[in-house]
């Protein structure tokens, strides 16, 4: 099995021994996606609406920078560190897929890496 390493600045760069997203057969995998702003490499310090309009950023990012969109991702799973985020991330959510939506999956976990409030990992098929 070939894989095809993603890698763009317009999304930030891995923060540990990972790649932004992976190529394989015919499917697109990225890496969890932080609201880290390319630009600075920092969280900004604002509410999870905008993070998650900069998550959601990163992946179109990455998804363009493998020749595709948000339109082909198949299955998204989204991470937050308050399950009292789901409606307002929903919200946003709801701004960048479109119908037939993606799968999906919506957790609460103990902690995210740079104490983010949400992380959003995506597969696409190209």
């Amino acid at each position: 099995m070939t894989k095809q390493i993603i890698s763009t600045d317009n999304a930030p760069a891995a923060i540990g021994p990972y790649s932004q997203a992976v190529i394989t057969g015919s499917l697109l995998f990225t890496s969890g996606q932080l609201p880290i702003d390319p630009a600075t490499g920092k969280i900004p310090e604002t509410d999870v609406e905008d993070h998650a309009h900069i998550v959601f950023k990163n992946l179109s990012a990455i998804a363009k920078a493998a020749g595709t969109s948000l339109d082909n991702a198949v299955k998204t799973t989204i991470f937050l560190s308050d399950i009292g985020n789901f409606a307002a991330v929903n919200a946003v959510y709801a701004q960048y897929f479109n119908e037939p939506f993606p799968a999906r999956s919506a957790f609460q976990v103990a902690a995210l890496p740079l104490g983010a409030d949400i992380e959003v990992e995506a597969i696409f098929e190209l």
